[in-house]
């Protein structure tokens, strides 16, 4: 974990890139769930707030991923282009009131919740960056929780969790279901690919299971649930769904070695270790400072929104829809075609098949049809599957070699030079054993003509 202070914010961007490459070869890395590092590209002066502490120190703290979206990029999904409406008969003046410290402070108090919704100024910060600058993206996101919001109810309900956790993925993803962080993370609760498949989540080249609402909720709560058994503290949790819980770990470790040091220095003795998000708050990654007070401002102006003049974007609730188990590959089209569907609406409904395409034949999938269609699919589901099955569905299963054609082999310079250079040094090493051996052949020659001579003078001098 990189910690940024004021130095290190006066060094040119260059020199800093440069700096994180090296770290980055330095250091290994791992990639938890919602992890984004500190050692990203520094971000825009928008993205970003500026606190200033009791003893005049700046500190800057960046604004979660998805409080950077585009408006325009929301309101292009087929859920909010189908069922959400401007606010047209909306009455109150596009102007944020300005209240006092008390007043923010007593709201956060009363809302009926289990976990802790304390104030300060970064969270009064983050408060206002909502009710002003995206108070028309929390009119998109109350219009599009009617959606969503009941599927996450559901699912923290069947594991016993906070209800107040419904508007996580309001911080994670702007209710967008197919949102994709700068590091990979996906979905409305913004998995990342290890921690989606440790719950899970399948995540293949045709199916991504972290953008279906209903699965990815219910791994969500089982993976906020564990959190919850290690620390035992809601905001600790918070965090660590954001940067793990090795990045949680560390900085307790941190920020208790930091006040036992100043407390031994002070008095001579030891204090007990402290998990407090706020204590350790100085040690945690960048964005992930922001994290909590993110959080708590979310659930703020999800429940005051009226108090700030922001109205819902109007809903028209869709149809009921219902799940048909396909065992053979599918393209979406095949059913807009036949059935007579409209292909955004499959594709809303079906978000986790990230090419259109579903793959039955792997093993028997889901796939989400508008109530009133599924009889009409079942009585087609033949000619659904014969529909352009050639164009759409291209696999070939077997192929043939064609054999009747003689192979033609392209010889390279590269492949000549090189045989002919092995064939040099062979050529070079049986001229050198030819040499060896006709030398040794001659050695052999001549110490058998020695003997022949020597044994005809032996012979000689006996018949003398």
């Amino acid at each position: 974990m990189m910690i940024y202070n004021k130095t290190y914010l006066l060094v040119p961007r260059v020199v800093r890139r440069v700096f994180t490459l090296a770290l980055l070869t330095l250091l290994p890395m791992g990639m938890n769930a919602q992890t984004v590092d500190d050692d990203e590209d520094e971000p825009d002066e928008e993205d970003e707030i500026t606190v200033v502490d009791q003893s005049g120190n700046e500190e800057v703290i960046e604004f979660p991923e998805a409080m950077t979206y585009d408006l325009d990029s929301l309101l292009n999904l087929y859920m909010a282009k189908t069922y959400l409406d401007e606010p047209q008969d909306c009455n109150m003046k596009d102007v944020n009131p300005e209240y006092s410290r008390e007043e923010y402070v007593e709201r956060l108090y009363r809302m009926p919740c289990v976990m802790e919704m304390s104030y300060n100024d970064v969270v009064q910060k983050f408060i206002d960056r909502y009710s002003g600058r995206l108070r028309r993206s929390i009119s998109y996101m109350l219009g599009a929780s009617n959606f969503y919001i009941p599927i996450f109810e559901q699912a923290l309900e069947m594991y016993q969790l906070p209800l107040e956790l419904k508007y996580l993925p309001i911080i994670e993803s702007a209710l967008n279901p197919k949102a994709v962080s700068r590091v990979g993370a996906a979905g409305l609760w913004q998995f990342m690919p290890a921690t989606g498949k440790q719950y899970g989540l399948k995540l293949n080249s045709l199916v991504d299971e972290r953008r279906d609402p209903v699965l990815s909720s219910l791994a969500a709560a089982r993976y906020l649930r564990d959190l919850y058994k290690i620390f035992g503290d809601w905001n600790l949790v918070i965090a660590a769904y954001n940067c793990g819980p090795e990045n949680i770990n560390k900085a307790i470790r941190r920020a208790n070695a930091s006040t036992a040091k100043t407390a031994k220095a002070a008095d001579g003795e030891t204090t007990a270790p402290v998990t407090d998000y706020w204590h350790i708050y100085p040690y945690l990654p960048r964005e992930t400072r922001g994290y909590v007070p993110a959080f708590i401002a979310a659930n703020y102006i999800m429940t005051y929104y009226s108090l700030h003049n922001i109205c819902p974007m109007p809903t028209r609730l869709p149809a009921k829809s219902d799940t048909v188990m396909v065992s053979r590959n599918v393209h979406l089209e095949q059913v807009a075609e036949v059935v007579g569907l409209n292909i955004d609406l499959l594709r809303s409904l079906n978000p986790m098949y990230r090419r259109d395409v579903i793959p039955g034949a792997s093993e028997p999938s889901p796939l989400r049809l508008p109530l009133t269609e599924v009889g009409r699919f079942l009585d087609l589901e033949d000619s659904v599957y014969n529909y352009k099955v050639n164009e759409l569905l291209n696999r070939r299963a077997e192929v043939e070699v064609n054999d009747d054609v003689p192979t033609y082999y392209h010889k390279s310079k590269r492949y000549v030079k090189r045989k002919s250079s092995r064939y040099s040094r062979r050529s070079k090493y049986s001229r050198s054993r030819s040499k060896v051996s006709r030398s040794r052949s001659k050695v052999v020659r001549k110490k058998s003509s020695t003997r022949r001579r020597s044994a005809k003078r032996r012979s000689s001098r006996r018949r003398r």
